[in-house]
């Protein structure tokens, strides 16, 4: 995150994006516009409550090394868990006091899938220590004085209690009425100038003004009480949230004025001359406000905002992703030169955001976005046995290591960003990242709108469920994304309807067969990309086997990124590792009580060649037996997909001890040869942008 910049230069941005003093001096009740009517829009696919979806293959065997490395972890000695606030602590990293919010917002998820025991006890030891502290006035938290009450750093804790109610049908009654007796207050200090949303003199919770350009993400739990436990309570809700939209907008980061074509930047130049806000250009902002205009829709029935939406979703894929699917910006935004970071926070909070939008615009794109997301950038900058992150991670990154020039390619990041630790540059990585495939995995089956049950995001996992009275359990055997075969085994009670998602860049001749045997017929998807399948009650089994060719993406300056189905590939780079005690966030000593002897930081440095250009004409598959895959499979040369790429040795130089940006102009040194390309999470050092040249033909 940012270093936080003072109140008084938050409240001079505002007044002059505003033109007006009414951040330093709102009046004491603000109105909000009435309602047309009193439903929520629905979505396209719906939820299923969490706890209906479970793991299987080896996104299993991912979420349990997740719980047996930092995510199942921290609550034992992570001095931002462990000695948090939250917990009757006085260890935080930020005024904000999201660490534990954001540690208890992925725990619960992960716990549920897994039905992990030990990993349940740490969430009803936590909930039952925030529950019994809650204080008189219905604060949720440590804090006791209005100058360090913010709202924003409990939307993790609402989001963290919404799910636990989901999964624990016997804690539902006493979360509910805790979320309400927060509500209630979390209204009245907004009603009384927006306190704990923006901050004014003398506050100390929030001097950037984070909670104003995030204010959107509590209205997921409160929507969820309002649909499921509204309790008399309807107007309550449906007010606290117009007026947290109503702060955010009196602060100045209203994001329907930002995601419009000629006012989003499609590059923002150093030095930066911006007229708005450097909170809109922030990545994890970004990953998150693209659910802004649809949190809005939800209650306004505006239509317009559901267009947004899409806007919003092609202005950041178009100008400001990752070829590796996530959202550049180091913190903030820049260009997409492949030296640039982008931080572990925005892949797993776009994960979400995608998954959440797929369900309300059921557009495909959007559902191949997060699998890209989840199969490429995300777990490409966690280590193999998920005890170790990286902060940013770069398109091309040879090594991964304390920089040994401050790396001016960064907007505000340090030279130990990349490396691969327990908190390089920032702990928020750390105590965030569990959440990102549980809750994937949490988001892979949905329900329809005719009552049947989707599978879209096609790793493997079981879904069990009721639809009306008919109870359906359907378990999907894949090793998806490393190959391209689907089976389902299907138990009903009656007959439904079930669909499978087919990716956009599935080609025509793929094939299914079933329910229960017959011949295969090419796939025949709906406009929305669903392959529909009616179930006879009993038991059934169908299969999908995709086909696909490899991809190659032109990009700017004649350079190219190389797909096969969801997974992005990089040049194969054989390293040497070395690790040492891990050096805390800010570049001082961590106390030894928050480490273990898992937790260690990693130098990672090539010894190959990584200096070359490729011709993309050129590539063939190789595939080895994917009957059972290595376990961890994002290790450098577990997944058994790879393709041969033709390649030549170019020179490029160094800049800030990174490569520099892809030659204009390259120039082959010696014969072309068989470069070896594995998928690109697996290979923590990887070069995976590079400059085209036509070579001669190679014995691939």
């Amino acid at each position: 995150m940012f270093t936080s910049i003072s109140l008084k230069g938050a409240l001079a941005v505002v007044l002059v994006l505003l033109g007006t003093n009414t951040v330093a001096h709102p009046p004491s009740r603000q109105p909000v516009k009435a309602r047309s009517s009193n439903e929520l829009v629905q979505p396209v696919y719906q939820a299923l409550p969490l706890g209906s979806v479970k793991p299987r293959g080896w996104l299993r065997e991912q979420l349990e090394t997740s719980a047996s490395g930092l995510a199942g972890n921290l609550f034992n000695f992570y001095r931002y868990v462990k000695d948090s606030q939250w917990l009757g602590g006085d260890t935080e990293y930020s005024t904000l006091h999201e660490s534990a919010g954001y540690w208890f917002n992925g725990l619960v998820p992960l716990a549920y899938s897994l039905n992990d025991s030990r990993l349940k006890g740490q969430v009803k030891t936590f909930v039952d220590y925030i529950l019994a502290n809650q204080q008189d006035d219905g604060w949720l938290g440590p804090e006791t004085t209005p100058q360090t009450r913010g709202l924003w750093g409990r939307s993790y804790i609402m989001l963290g209690l919404m799910q636990y109610a989901q999964a624990e049908p016997s804690e539902t009654d006493r979360v509910v009425d805790a979320m309400y007796r927060y509500i209630t207050l979390a209204h009245s200090m907004l009603q009384n100038n927006f306190t704990g949303l923006i901050a004014k003199e003398g506050d100390v919770f929030d001097g950037s003004g984070w909670g104003a350009a995030r204010a959107h993400e509590l209205h997921i739990p409160l929507q969820w009480l309002y649909e499921n436990h509204p309790q008399n309570n309807s107007d309550l809700i449906w007010d606290t949230m117009d007026l947290m939209i109503l702060g955010n907008k009196v602060f100045g980061v209203d994001w329907t004025t930002f995601f419009v074509e000629g006012t989003f930047p499609e590059v923002v130049y150093d030095p930066r001359h911006q007229s708005y806000s450097w909170l809109f250009t922030h990545g994890v902002n970004l990953a998150e406000a693209i659910r802004f205009p649809l949190a809005i829709y939800r209650t306004s029935h505006d239509e317009t905002l559901k267009t947004q939406t899409r806007t919003a979703i092609d202005l950041v894929a178009t100008y400001h992703t990752s070829i590796a699917g996530t959202i550049i910006g180091d913190e903030a935004m820049t260009d997409n030169n492949p030296n640039r970071g982008a931080e572990l926070c925005t892949s797993t909070e776009l994960m979400f955001s995608l998954a959440w939008i797929y369900q309300y615009l059921a557009d495909n794109d959007i559902a191949d976005w997060a699998e890209q997301t989840a199969f490429n950038a995300f777990p490409g900058q966690i280590w193999s046995d998920w005890w170790s992150r990286q902060y940013v991670q770069q398109e091309n990154q040879p090594w991964s290591r304390n920089l040994t020039v401050q790396p001016q390619m960064w907007d505000n990041v340090g030279s130990y960003g990349n490396v691969f630790g327990l908190e390089p540059d920032y702990p928020c990585c750390t105590v965030n990242h569990p959440q990102g495939y549980p809750k994937f995995l949490a988001n892979s089956f949905v329900g329809t709108q005719d009552g049947g049950i989707a599978h879209v995001f096609l790793s493997p996992g079981s879904v069990s469920t009721v639809l009306g009275n008919n109870k359906v359990t359907i378990s999907t055997d894949t090793n998806y994304p490393f190959s391209m075969d689907l089976s389902y085994s299907i138990s009903a009670d009656d007959d439904f309807t079930f669909y499978v998602r087919i990716p956009t860049w599935a080609n025509s001749s793929s094939t299914a067969t079933g329910p229960s045997g017959g011949s295969s017929v090419n796939i025949s998807p709906t406009d929305a990309g669903l392959q529909k399948f009616d179930v006879p009650k009993g038991q059934s089994t169908l299969s999908i086997t995709l086909q696909t060719e490899p991809r190659v993406a032109d990009l700017a300056n004649n350079t190219a990124a190389v797909y096969y189905g969801p997974l992005l590939y990089s040049l194969a780079l054989d390293y040497n590792e070395t690790s040492h005690y891990p050096v805390a966030y800010d570049g001082g000593s961590i106390i030894r009580s928050s480490t273990t002897l898992q937790t260690v930081d990693h130098v990672v440095e090539t010894t190959d060649l990584w200096n070359i250009a490729i011709d993309p004409s050129q590539i063939k598959v190789m595939s080895s037996d994917a009957t059972e895959l290595p376990n961890p499979i994002w290790a450098f040369g577990a997944p058994p997909l790879e393709l041969h790429v033709a390649a030549t040795e170019i020179d490029w130089p160094i800049q800030f001890d990174t490569p520099a940006n892809p030659p204009l102009n390259p120039q082959a040194k010696g014969k072309p040869f068989s470069a070896r390309f594995v998928p690109f999470a697996s290979a923590k050092v990887h070069m995976a942008h590079l400059p085209k040249m036509d070579l001669d033909a190679v014995d691939l």
